[in-house]
């Protein structure tokens, strides 16, 4: 036997485990193999779930990296940041600039919990400064469910790929009922209008999804029509 794992035949190690621990002759490469990973993994989730336990009611704002400042959306998401943290809320993004900075400094600015959970990337280099409380990341499977876990609503701002990634993934978990449904609110009508038309006539219109799901995305341009479905679904929670 080797631990919990049955071994016979030609298959039978021919050093124990406690001797290749114990053998500091030996090669450095079991460092990199995947049960060593899983230990990492288990650390991630243990300084998650520590750092995250008590953090209240929060809302996840997602959206691109590549927003520049003095573009639209920036301002709406520091609009939106600001509003949440008045109605009570602590904002969680992705940490990184573009979009999520915007939530986080308006978050920030306003007295309230600025949460940034970020993810090695090899383009990116940290946290942006409007996070107050932060955690970097090395699996963005996670990352993801810190999101999922600690947060009572998505606001999605426009983004590209990660932002679709998390949206779908987050619409995904809500249908195959892995969790609760929470309200999901797009900001910025002319950005998304082709998805929702696209999800319409398409994919509804092939019976790929139900007209249940197309209903949990709400679109709005209105910042403080986004924040009152998210207080309105804290209240029912």
């Amino acid at each position: 036997m080797k631990g919990p794992v049955m071994q016979r035949r030609d298959q039978v190690d021919g050093t124990t485990t406690d001797q290749r621990l114990l053998d500091s002759r030996g090669a450095a490469d079991w460092v990199h193999a995947d049960p060593w990973r899983v230990l990492r993994i288990q650390a991630e989730f243990v300084e998650g779930f520590g750092t995250l336990a008590e953090l209240g009611p929060a809302i996840c704002v997602f959206g691109s990296a590549r927003t520049p400042v003095d573009h639209p959306s920036y301002a709406v998401g520091e609009q939106v940041g600001r509003r949440l943290v008045e109605e009570g809320f602590a904002v969680m993004t992705g940490g990184g600039p573009g979009a999520m900075e915007a939530a986080n400094k308006g978050a920030s600015e306003a007295g309230g919990l600025s949460v940034g959970l970020g993810i090695e990337l090899p383009f990116e280099s940290g946290l942006n400064e409007w996070v107050d409380v932060g955690i970097n990341f090395r699996y963005f499977f996670v990352r993801k469910t810190m999101f999922v876990k600690y947060t009572q609503g998505f606001v999605v701002l426009p983004g590209g790929l990660g932002t679709l990634d998390e949206l779908f993934e987050a619409l995904t978990l809500v249908q195959t009922q892995k969790v609760s449904a929470f309200p999901v609110v797009l900001i910025g009508t002319a950005y998304w209008s082709g998805l929702i038309a696209w999800l319409r006539d398409t994919v509804l219109e092939d019976g790929k999804i139900a007209q249940a799901d197309l209903d949990r995305l709400v679109l709005t341009d209105d910042v403080d029509e986004a924040v009152a479905l998210m207080t309105a679904a804290r209240a029912a929670r």
